[in-house]
């Protein structure tokens, strides 16, 4: 047998017996917070894990600047000009009403009990309803309790009357208005500039957002009340058609990565952060008070309609609202003891 005969034979029997290379996937993901911001971080680190556990299969790219305004991400991920991305549901309230329910006041004293409650309850309840169809949810989760931080020292609520404030809509925005102050809607990352202008004379945030946007020198005042006035409810969602052209084995890796898994990681990233807005809300100086028994009982009167215009939007969903409301709550207690 020639040389160049067996080398054709063995050629042959290798292809064969050859295992073909798994084709690899690159997906494109944004943010429209800072890249120091923690959402992005988290992103990053999520996108990071689930590299690693596809074996590379599944690749990720950040683009440089995310495609759309904020309030426009689930239409740019449904659409395809990115194919994962985040944001929070009260930027459309039109679209998600459901997730309002985690934005209500008196929620958990933390992100992660918040986020981890709210999880479980959307995918029992809320999930079937389909007001993410279009694409295909990862995972919900909210940030921490969000609070009264203000330019001015505030004792009463008498002294937040007509004060401008600047929100992302959604439950906070309601919120400010019964509480007498008047908002007005602009993105997060707008915050400094209209505080450090004039234009704003406070803003409803969870502490991490102090250093994130870098308010720490524009704020007098943080008034606490226990459990938040409010909270920011998000979803983390990718392409529906990206996601239906992965294999099995790599939707089975990302669903472990989601869910709760990622409510809580998140949930536990935002507690973090919130820490640190503390401590530089106190290295600049700022009033950090917790607002009187007095004040959170006029707070809650006022907020109580809220609540109860939520429940009447969510049961034209088809769904027992009350009902799940009070489950949310039960389990807020029950995922704080660990449970």
């Amino acid at each position: 047998m020639t040389t160049i005969r067996k080398l054709a034979l063995a050629a042959a029997a290798g292809s064969v017996f050859a295992i073909p290379a798994q084709a690899q996937t690159t997906l494109t993901f944004s943010s429209w917070v800072p890249p120091t911001h923690h959402l992005t971080i988290w992103q990053q680190n999520w996108a990071a894990d689930v590299e690693k556990a596809t074996n590379g299969r599944v690749k990720f790219q950040s683009l440089p600047k995310a495609p759309a305004a904020p309030p426009g991400t689930f239409d740019a991920v449904r659409d395809g000009l990115v194919d994962l991305s985040y944001v929070t549901a009260s930027y459309t309230p039109a679209r998600h009403i459901l997730p309002l329910m985690a934005e209500l006041p008196g929620a958990g004293a933390t992100a992660e009990i918040n986020s981890v409650a709210f999880s479980r309850i959307h995918w029992k309840h809320f999930h079937k309803v389909g007001e993410y169809n279009g694409v295909k949810l990862l995972a919900v989760w909210t940030h921490g309790p969000g609070q009264m931080f203000t330019k001015k020292k505030i004792s009463t609520l008498a002294d937040f009357k007509n004060m401008k404030i600047r929100t992302g809509g959604g439950i906070s925005e309601e919120v400010i208005t019964a509480l007498g102050g008047s908002p007005f809607f602009k993105p997060a990352p707008e915050s400094y500039e209209l505080l450090n202008s004039g234009v704003a004379d406070g803003v409803f945030f969870p502490f991490e957002s102090i250093v994130s946007f870098k308010l720490d020198k524009v704020i007098g005042q943080a008034t606490v009340f226990p459990g938040g006035l409010y909270s920011s409810s998000f979803g983390f969602f990718m392409n529906q058609d990206k996601w239906n052209k992965l294999s099995k084995q790599d939707q089975d890796i990302i669903e472990k990565f989601s869910g709760e898994f990622a409510a809580r990681s998140n949930g536990r990233s935002w507690d973090t952060a919130d820490k640190v807005g503390i401590d530089a809300l106190k290295a600049a100086g700022a009033n950090i008070v917790t607002a009187d028994a007095a004040m959170r009982a006029e707070a809650q009167k006022r907020s109580a309609p809220i609540i109860d215009a939520w429940i009447k939007k969510a049961s034209a969903k088809g769904i027992d609202a009350k009902a799940i409301l009070d489950e949310f709550h039960g389990l807020l207690k029950r995922v704080a003891e660990g449970k």
